[in-house]
């Protein structure tokens, strides 16, 4: 029935060219004064971003499976302002900056309310089954066209 809600995991939503992803901070997320650990952004940034690409009609573990390839962390660039706590709701914004032949640089905040918490600057290179880069499938390339800031 229409209007019903939805066992459906929760995806996020496009606006203007960026993927808004809200999480909550649960304890497993937190050190023993129930602050994020640094590492744990990561993955968030990870949780956006896979899907932020299933948005765009990218199914990476089709992918996977298909031996076309996978994307990898080739980089990532943080910076720390400001400490997220538990039981805080964080909304994980990720921006397309450029679409390379074997590579995508993402940039990702997090965000509570208004507040600007971690920013990161992240490449990740798509490798074969051998772990080295190779062009993203062309169909991919053209799915991004619609949400790469840098056009």
């Amino acid at each position: 029935m229409s209007g019903e809600p939805s066992d459906l995991p929760y995806s996020g939503r496009f606006i203007d060219r960026e993927h808004r992803f809200t999480v909550r901070v649960y304890y497993e997320d937190t050190d023993a004064g129930g602050v994020v650990y640094h590492a744990n952004f990561l993955r968030f940034f990870e949780r956006a971003r896979t899907d932020m690409l299933a948005l765009c009609g990218i199914d990476i573990a089709v992918a996977q499976h298909a031996g076309e390839g996978i994307y990898v962390v080739a980089s990532a660039d943080l910076k720390y302002l400001r400490p997220a706590r538990l039981g805080e709701a964080l909304t994980i914004v990720s921006r397309l900056e450029q679409v390379r032949q074997a590579a995508c640089v993402i940039q990702q905040r997090v965000i509570r309310d208004d507040q600007l918490l971690v920013e990161g600057l992240i490449t990740v290179a798509f490798v074969g089954k051998d772990g080295r880069p190779r062009r993203q499938p062309a169909a991919w390339v053209e799915a991004f066209q619609g949400y790469e800031g840098a056009i």
